[in-house]
């Protein structure tokens, strides 16, 4: 669990269609944060938040429309209001590149080995289609740890709700934005947008290597 690399992973190419505005400085190195848009094969787009550094890339050189590139990893903080904490989600660029390879607009792939750390939701659709919801502790350097919301579809729903808070477990999917109406205690609604995982592959590490073990003694 220490090459921080491996535990959350993601390769992602997109179309920029919001421009790098100012997020943040840690050391004097600026940070600026932007959207692109990727495809999904369904023609559905996902507008995905991105976090990129002044030292990785001449943010001026960023253009609406450039196609991208981008090796990184999928993190979160905790914003501070005065009433709640709200849980913030971005892709942090190690690596990007300008392309004109159309091919890369449907890339979106992440990888994470993290701690589940709340209680998995599972549910039925009306069709009776099934879903579970869950919350995975990605560690960081620094003692820092990413919180990632994550959604499964079908068996991978099935069997995450025989897991457990703390159950060690391994993923991959892709990164989706959903649209979501939310009413305010006054009646009033507003649009806003959720970023998760939708998991395509998921296991639990101490159940695998158990499972390995056996085989190897038989």
């Amino acid at each position: 669990m220490e090459n921080y690399m491996e535990n959350n992973n993601v390769q992602i190419g997109g179309e920029i269609v919001k421009l790098p505005e100012f997020s943040h400085e840690v050391f004097e190195e600026k940070f600026y944060k932007f959207e692109i848009k990727t495809k999904r094969l369904s023609e559905y787009d996902d507008i995905l938040p991105a976090i990129v550094s002044e030292r990785l890339v001449n943010i001026e050189d960023m253009k609406l429309g450039d196609m991208v590139v981008i090796n990184g990893q999928f993190r979160s903080y905790n914003l501070q209001t005065e009433t709640r904490s709200k849980l913030v989600l971005s892709i942090f660029v190690k690596e990007i590149e300008l392309t004109d390879d159309i091919n890369c607009l449907t890339l979106n792939d992440a990888s994470l080995i993290g701690y589940i750390c709340k209680e998995p939701i599972y549910r039925k659709t009306p069709l009776g289609r099934e879903i579970a919801d869950v919350l995975i502790a990605v560690n960081r350097t620094y003692r820092k740890s990413d919180y990632i919301p994550c959604i499964l579809w079908g068996r991978n729903a099935k069997y995450c709700d025989t897991l457990k808070v703390g159950d060690l477990v391994k993923l991959s999917g892709r990164i989706q934005s959903r649209n979501y109406e939310k009413k305010l205690p006054d009646g009033t609604v507003i649009n806003k947008t959720a970023y998760e995982i939708s998991v395509s592959k998921f296991a639990s590490i101490e159940k695998e290597e158990n499972k390995e073990n056996n085989e190897e003694q038989e």
